[in-house]
């Protein structure tokens, strides 16, 4: 099939969506789909070119910066990115649009389909579904609820990683057609056999949803002998950097690492815990991530981390710096409990969430929803025949 892909994340801008749409994009071509993926233009990136036979176009934007997108840069993406799609589809017979996030692409997704009758269907990624992340997107979710639930409602599915997300559109949108594909990661991404040191690893955006403060609440008091290491960037950094300063504690921060540089593969290989302490999630690629590296995590019940790790990870309560404290200590007390949970944590990356299994139920979904179309396309025609 040819398969037209709305993402406005798309490596090396964004986080853990913009790997995902990434890496099913290059999945989908190996099991033999072209792919265009229309996404937004950043400072010295070339407007079109082929990544490992994903074929690349690029919007001009005025994004600021690599790492996320505010709300008032979405929008001359939105109106940027209409010519030159109609242009791809001038040029192309597309099949399907698959689109990644509801907004701002699901936006773009449904003018598409009205101006030239491309079904589409979405993926949806978290902070683009109301009520996942109330604290940066709560106003904009509520001015924008009826565009919401009119771009939902005329996609062909919604594609949520976990059912949490997929509980979450239902409480807004009962009657929407959703199914559950995971998130998916090459498991040969980090290599899990190498020595690891006594060192704590947190990578994610500095947002306070991300529950950072509470693992740095939590080593105020604890005596421990590691390393701790926090990897990424965001607005939330500032306020992480003064807790640190005020306590005085033995914290690195990186910033932003690209996810292929030298520093974040060292990191992950030889990092014994990963504590990842987030208070609402939909699919994290982090933990998919340290699971490929074999590190013993630590990560929250009740959110969608549990639907990654399984049972292969100690679990702490949200928001809760004593029960992250409790966690570590343990932990960090039993090496041999680390290994353990490492090796637990790779085998249930191999046996669920490698490319190619994931991508294979994608592309069963895009064809079934292919024949559906096909079959709704014939009972029109013969209705207006008649």
């Amino acid at each position: 099939m040819r398969i037209l892909t709305l993402s406005y994340e798309f490596p090396p801008l964004g986080g853990g969506g913009a790997k995902v749409v990434y890496g099913l994009a290059k999945s989908l071509v190996k099991n033999g789909h072209t792919i265009d993926v229309v996404t937004m233009g950043y400072q010295g990136l070339p407007k079109q070119e082929t990544i490992d036979g994903i074929i690349v176009h690029r919007v001009p934007c005025i994004r600021t910066r690599k790492s996320m997108c505010y709300s008032p840069e979405m929008v001359p993406y939105i109106l940027a990115a209409i010519p030159v799609i109609t242009h791809l589809m001038k040029q192309h017979a597309y099949d399907l649009n698959h689109t990644h996030f509801i907004f701002p692409d699901g936006i773009l997704a449904q003018i598409l389909q009205k101006l030239t009758g491309l079904p589409y269907m979405i993926t949806a990624h978290g902070s683009d579904v109301p009520g996942y992340n109330p604290d940066r997107f709560k106003i904009q979710h509520k001015i924008f609820s009826p565009l919401w639930k009119s771009v939902v409602r005329n996609s062909e599915r919604i594609i949520c990683p976990s059912g949490s997300i997929q509980s979450l559109i239902h409480t807004i949108a009962p009657t929407i057609r959703t199914c559950i594909i995971p998130n998916g990661i090459n498991i040969d991404t980090f290599n899990p056999s190498r020595n690891k040191l006594n060192r704590v690893l947190i990578v994610t955006r500095m947002f306070e949803r991300k529950g950072v403060q509470y693992l740095l609440k939590a080593l105020e008091n604890l005596d421990y002998h590691y390393e701790v290491h926090i990897v990424g960037d965001g607005p939330y950094l500032k306020t992480l950097r003064g807790q640190v300063d005020e306590k005085n504690l033995d914290v690195r921060f990186w910033g932003f690492l690209d996810n292929q540089s030298q520093e974040i593969r060292e990191l992950y290989e030889t990092s014994r815990i990963f504590v990842f302490p987030s208070v609402s999630e939909n699919f994290p690629i982090v933990l998919l991530e340290a699971m490929a590296a074999g590190m013993a995590i630590i990560t929250t019940e009740g959110t969608g981390c549990a639907e990654v790790v399984g049972k292969s990870a100690v679990f702490i309560k949200p928001r809760d710096s004593e029960s992250i404290k409790n966690a570590l200590q343990h932990l960090i007390a039993d090496e041999a409990y680390c290994t353990t949970l490492g090796r637990s944590a790779r085998k249930r990356l191999e046996d669920h969430f490698g490319w190619g299994s994931v991508s294979q139920q994608y592309s069963e979904m895009f064809l079934k929803a292919s024949e559906l179309i096909d079959r709704d396309s014939r009972i029109l025609r013969q209705k207006h025949s008649h």
